[in-house]
């Protein structure tokens, strides 16, 4: 990751990923801080719908965030909903949380069994997250709160007291693009992961690695549009990183509403997606078929009928489906196995299992994404008579 191609101008050397790297990284960080802490003061200040969510999120969020204060919800700035269902009892950890909104969310989810840990280095932000703990505690009913923010960097989550191996689940809103340092915060998440835990976040991406006057605009930074990865060099730091399998969830194309970025940035088209990204000992880079099973038995909130995995994969509850080996480790040695039944092991290869992506997956794919998707599911024609093992 240090193969550099560009030369030092004002603290930035671009890297062949075309990832800002910073000889200096205080730089960035307190350009980050000052649009965040003070030239924003809420979402109505910003330039692009990068910071935006462009979808209305599912049911089971939208009960919760009636409930969030809203001071807390005027100061959230994200891309996405990267809050997945069914976490009860989980630890939950949230890369720059910024105000807290998806804390909040995350620790109604998680219920008083499990905890929520937000992580941001503006403490501005920090304040406004912090200011209403206790009564939101209240409000849940909980007799005591599962819900902390602590002031860090999430290049450095251990020095901001996250243990190694401690976390379910981490997740992150348009955040990971604004560090210096991208393939350090994957390592970082990876040894904060226990086994079957999960990166699950949404973030700004590109079509192509964008020039040094792109990424050293600090307006463009600020809005998540100047640290944004190219779509493929972020996979390659997911494979370094330990997480082999990036799965996308989701895709939208975001819109530069201010004329004068829009011709700073020229044919460069951005996207929010949200990936989720395991951590499990068996993945491997191409899916492979193994002759597995997977069935939903049900349970996840908002989910009653089917639970989709990713943009391919959609089970529909007590139907037996066809999955490689990634995706039966995914569904059965992760957080998920609850939900899941998996028939048959590894024990036989069957060669490389059929990818095709349907129509609809790739209409909705960034330029180029289709052709590297290397995930399917096939429903089996007859759903009975599959058992457990």
């Amino acid at each position: 990751m240090t193969n550099l191609t560009g030369e030092s101008k004002n603290g930035y050397t671009a890297n062949r990923n075309g990832s800002l790297h910073l000889e200096d990284p205080g730089v960035i960080y307190a350009r980050v801080q000052d649009y965040y802490g003070r030239v924003l003061s809420s979402t109505s200040d910003l330039k692009t719908t990068a910071c935006c969510v462009a979808d209305s999120p599912p049911k089971y969020i939208r009960d919760r965030l009636v409930k969030v204060p809203e001071e807390i919800l005027q100061k959230f700035y994200g891309c996405g909903t990267p809050l997945p269902s069914g976490i009860e009892g989980l630890n939950v950890l949230d890369l720059g949380c910024g105000s807290g909104r998806d804390c909040y969310v995350a620790a109604a989810l998680a219920g008083p069994s499990g905890t929520v840990t937000g992580v941001d280095m503006t403490e501005e932000q920090l304040q406004v997250a912090n200011a209403h703990v206790s009564e939101y505690t209240k409000i849940l009913g909980y007799p005591k709160p599962n819900l902390r923010f602590v002031s860090g960097y999430i290049e450095f989550l251990e020095k901001a007291g996250i243990e190694r191996e401690s976390m379910d689940l981490v997740i992150s809103n348009c955040v990971i693009n604004l560090s210096p340092d991208k393939p350090r915060v994957l390592s970082e998440v990876y040894a904060s992961l226990k086994w079957g835990g999960e990166l699950y976040f949404s973030d700004v991406y590109c079509s192509r690695r964008l020039p040094e006057h792109v990424r050293k605009h600090d307006v463009l930074l600020g809005e998540c549009l100047a640290g944004a990865l190219y779509i493929e060099d972020f996979k390659r730091l997911c494979h370094h990183a330990g997480f082999t399998d990036p799965r996308m969830m989701s895709c939208c194309p975001i819109e530069v509403t201010d004329e004068g970025l829009a011709d700073i940035l020229g044919e460069a088209k951005f996207y929010s997606i949200t990936f989720r990204c395991f951590k499990l000992p068996e993945l491997e880079t191409l899916c492979e078929d193994y002759g597995q099973i997977a069935i939903y038995e049900g349970g996840i909130e908002g989910n009653a009928n089917a639970y989709r995995l990713d943009d391919h994969h959609l089970f529909e509850r007590n139907l037996p489906v066809r999955v490689c080996g990634n995706s039966a480790s995914m569904l059965g040695e992760s957080w998920l196995r609850k939900y899941f039944q998996i028939v048959g092991s590894r024990d036989v290869h069957y060669g490389l299992f059929d990818c095709t992506p349907s129509a609809s997956a790739v209409e909705s794919s960034p330029p180029g994404a289709a052709a590297n998707h290397a995930y399917a599911a096939m429903p089996l024609q007859s759903p009975a008579n599959f058992g457990a093992e």
